[in-house]
């Protein structure tokens, strides 16, 4: 009897091996090849992934992000943000705003959808990909580029607090579609959960410096235990919510800088080994992403989608401007950060489709607009940054 978990393994890996490396000789991003794979051997095209796998998948995609930001927090220097402190919290929610009214303003001019149908497309659209800004961004930081005015680190901070943001009004507003009122307390509970991360994400950190400096043991060992630390606050999330709105995804970056700030050589060590681990965990979130485009959707789209994801985008992009102003970043440095906040995935393919399921008029729509900015801003804004450091940010050895 066939095994097909593993053989849908096996044609992912070795799939996305070779698109990714082809993709890289023609000097485009990897991922993109990655997204490719998933495309083709998902169920809209061969249906060659195993619908076990399918079924959780928005787990393995969870875990690639906890990857992710654990190696951003051993990397996120608490000086270096304290440098950046002002944009960095404009830029967790501005150019997302910015972004939710021009959706709410113009997709009914696109669409027959509702004002309202509009503001839950623009929440979907409205969130960055972490999965693709941090990877580039703590690239960067190792090679020496922006680091003089803590460009990477400034990025990476507000892409990780965007999302959360996003998703707390795309729950307002499906709340409002279904009958219910929009409420302020959701709101409320943003900053709630923001700084509750941080709080238990930090008391994390110090507890692990403490164990860590009093049993010695390998490194790996320590991976483990991180990343099971990291599992339990995102779980602890979702079972707590409803009562106190907390952040794991924050918490687990907090616990990676508070590392860094306290045991600064372990935690260069650990962030290392992540850097390996996150190989295998990039390939897995990307081609999973790309497992959820539906084909058939996209092809019905038509231009007038990408008319909408054009304005937008420009809208977002000239955002992050206003988030720059007064500070001691030069033209080309906040064009930069600009393109660095223009790509989309992960929260696109986690709530793209949610609307459709909850039985909003406008949920194929919605679910179409979400393929698409996946489809567009994922390649470009990861070949705008690749094209553009050197470009635009010094270099400091």
């Amino acid at each position: 009897m066939v095994n097909y978990m593993l053989l849908s393994l096996a044609l992912i890996i070795s799939c996305a091996l070779v698109l990714s490396g082809i993709m890289q000789k023609l000097k485009l991003p990897g991922l993109i090849g990655m997204i490719m794979t998933g495309i083709i051997l998902g169920p809209y095209v061969l249906n060659l992934i195993a619908p076990e796998l399918l079924n959780i998948s928005t787990d393995l995609r969870e875990i690639a992000l906890i990857v992710i930001l654990t190696r951003a927090g051993l990397a996120l220097n608490i000086n270096d943000l304290k440098k950046v402190g002002r944009p960095a919290i404009l830029l967790c929610f501005i150019p997302a705003t910015f972004e939710i009214i021009a959706t709410t303003i113009f997709a009914p001019m696109f669409f027959q959808i509702s004002y309202l149908e509009a503001a839950i497309l623009g929440t979907v659209l409205g969130a960055v990909s972490p999965a693709i800004i941090i990877p580039k961004m703590l690239n960067l930081m190792e090679k020496g580029y922006g680091k003089d005015k803590s460009i990477p680190q400034l990025i990476m901070a507000g892409a990780s607090v965007d999302d959360i943001y996003v998703i707390v009004l795309f729950t307002s507003f499906m709340g409002m579609y279904s009958g219910g009122n929009f409420s302020f307390e959701n709101l409320i509970k943003l900053p709630i959960a923001i700084i509750l991360g941080l709080i238990i994400g930090i008391i994390s950190g110090l507890f692990l410096v403490w164990f860590f400096k009093k049993v010695h043991i390998r490194d790996t060992i320590k991976i483990l235990i991180i990343l099971s630390i990291g599992f339990f606050l995102v779980a602890i999330e979702s079972l707590i919510k409803a009562y106190v709105p907390i952040s794991g995804l924050l918490a687990v970056m907090a616990l990676g800088g508070t590392i860094l700030k306290q045991y600064d050589i372990l935690a260069k060590r650990l962030s290392n080994k992540f850097t390996k681990i996150w190989v295998g965990a990039e390939l897995m979130l990307f081609v999973l992403v790309g497992a959820t485009v539906d084909i058939n959707y996209v092809s019905n789209a038509g231009i007038i989608v990408i008319g909408l994801i054009i304005i937008v985008l420009t809208i977002r992009f000239l955002s992050v401007f206003i988030c720059l102003i007064k500070t001691k970043l030069n033209i080309k440095e906040r064009a930069f950060c600009a393109i660095a906040y223009l790509p989309k995935a992960t929260v696109q393919a986690a709530i793209g489709g949610l609307p459709l399921a909850a039985g909003v008029v406008s949920g194929n729509t919605i679910l179409i607009v979400a393929v698409l900015s996946i489809l567009i801003t994922a390649p470009l804004g990861a070949i705008g940054i690749d094209l553009a450091y050197k470009k635009c940010l010094q270099k400091i050895q």
